[in-house]
Order: structure tokens, then C-alpha cells, then sequence
């Protein structure tokens, strides 16, 4: 069995989390001619259940090609994704900055699921577990929203925010996993990994 795993994630939140459980790994990140974007597409109709189950599929088959096609050494192969959901309305990463304050606006005073989907898979088995928290926002101002979206750290953040963040000041109450709402479930992914031979 290796002593290491390939975590085909582009988040130093999932990297400072596996280190955390005292797992060695490799990133094996997308290369430019691959549209990883493209896999991030909602589908019409799908549900937040769905659709972050379906996108950490995909990131996994194009990782375990990538680590195919690359010909590098055998080890597992990890991937995750977070999406947030108000209701069945998927809230993904936002374009801009006017497009975090729209967001960050709907969330204000009502509480949301955050969904991470994680996958792992060593030769032809895969294993998958899903995470799925609550969290309640309070009342949040046009002027807090404003000042948090120009920050920019909502950008590149599922729900246009990061619970580690400043966003953290907004957030009543939380049910469910913390290191699941940052993007890797420990508990969920610990599993996973002692179902293919790592000692967690």
C-alpha cells in the first residue's frame, strides 16, 4: 500500500486539512488544456444533492485520467466539492465581487446546507461519502456585505464566503461539520481513507 495520496484539489483549506490527519500527499491539479470549469455546470433541474455528487464524480474520472496519462505512481486518488444551497437554489462561486453582495444578500438572515461531496478511489475501487451542514446567518447589512465582498475573499468560494474567514462574524450558528462547510469533511474523509488501508 503507498504511504501517500494524490488530492486532485486546487484548495489549500482541503491540503491544510488532510495534512491535519496526518496524511502525506501529492496535488494533482487539472493542466491548462483540461476546461475544468466546464465541470462545475449545473445541470437544469438537478438538486444540490445531485449536482455535488455528480461534479466530484467528474473531478475524480478526469483526475484519475490525468494521473493515467502523466504516468505517475500508484497511490490514491482524492476529490472534493463544495457547493452551498439556499432552499434547492445552488449558490456556486461568484463572478465578481457584485455577484458575491447578491449572494451574500440572499443568505443574510436564514440559514443554508452546505454540501461537500468528497471521493476517493485506489485501482478500480472508488469509495464516496457526503457532508451536509447547516449554517444560520444573522441579519447582515448592505454596508457589512459590501465591505466583506470588496475584501475579496468571497471570490473562488462556494456561497460567495469562508466560514474561516471574516465571514465568520456573520454566522449564528452552525449545525453539522466545520472542516465539512471549509471543504473536507475529516470525519467523512478519515473513513474513506482506512476503507483503503491508510491508518487515520
Amino acid at each position: 500500500m503507498p504511504d501517500f495520496i494524490y488530492l486532485a484539489s486546487q484548495s489549500p483549506r482541503r491540503a491544510q486539512l488532510l495534512g491535519q490527519l496526518g496524511v502525506r500527499h501529492e496535488l494533482l491539479l487539472a493542466t491548462p488544456e483540461e476546461d475544468a470549469e466546464s465541470l462545475e455546470v449545473v445541470l437544469p433541474n438537478e438538486s444540490p444533492t445531485a449536482y455535488v455528487q455528480r461534479v466530484t464524480a467528474l473531478k475524480l474520472d478526469a483526475a484519475i485520467a490525468r494521473h493515467k496519462r502523466l504516468g505517475l505512481a500508484d497511490a490514491p486518488v482524492l476529490c472534493a466539492d463544495t457547493t452551498v444551497a439556499l432552499g434547492r437554489t445552488i449558490l456556486g462561486k461568484p463572478e465578481d465581487a457584485r455577484d458575491a453582495e447578491r449572494m451574500l444578500a440572499l443568505l443574510s438572515d436564514s440559514t443554508h446546507r452546505v454540501l461537500t461531496a468528497v471521493a476517493l478511489q485506489h485501482g478500480g475501487r472508488r469509495h464516496a461519502a457526503l457532508s451536509v451542514s447547516r449554517v444560520r446567518f444573522a441579519a447582515i447589512t448592505k454596508k457589512q456585505i459590501a465591505g466583506y465582498a470588496a475584501s475579496g475573499e468571497p471570490l473562488g468560494k462556494a456561497g460567495a464566503y469562508a466560514i474561516q474567514g471574516a465571514a465568520a462574524a456573520f454566522i449564528e450558528h452552525i449545525s453539522g461539520s466545520y472542516s465539512g462547510i471549509m471543504g473536507l469533511p475529516m470525519f467523512e474523509t478519515a473513513q474513506l481513507l482506512r476503507g483503503a488501508g491508510f491508518n487515520t
